[in-house]
């Protein structure tokens, strides 16, 4: 990697940290996704910093180019963060079903007591 990659990729870890910290000051960001971004913007500036490391793990995965490893792990994290707002939205839509039906009960139950019939 040349000494300007470097800077180039220490540079975007860099902002990305930054961008990171502001979104959650400025509550936009949730403290829980934070701790995850920040780790994935301290790996990048790990990785641009430490050159060997990244070729290492080029060759522990049996990758050619060291760029194939970077997007790799990028296509393997997006995967993940892809998994796990599915199983976030599929408990969310869960949980509005059910407070929809409470809902629902709760407006049906004085109705009821009146002997009033709301149907329509």
């Amino acid at each position: 990697m040349t000494p300007r990659q470097r800077m180039f990729a220490l540079l975007v870890a860099a902002l990305l940290l930054i961008v990171i910290v502001d979104l959650v000051r400025r509550r936009r960001l949730r403290e829980e996704f934070s701790i995850l971004w920040l780790g994935v913007g301290i790996g990048v500036a790990v990785l641009a910093a430490w050159y060997d490391l990244q070729l290492w793990l080029t060759h522990l995965i049996g990758a050619i180019s060291s760029s194939t490893t970077v997007f790799l792990f990028a296509f393997i994290f997006l995967a993940l963060m892809n998994l796990h707002f599915s199983v976030r939205m599929s408990k969310m839509t869960d949980q509005i079903k059910s407070l929809a039906q409470t809902v629902a009960i709760l407006e049906a139950e004085p109705s009821e007591r009146n002997g009033e019939n709301t149907a329509v």
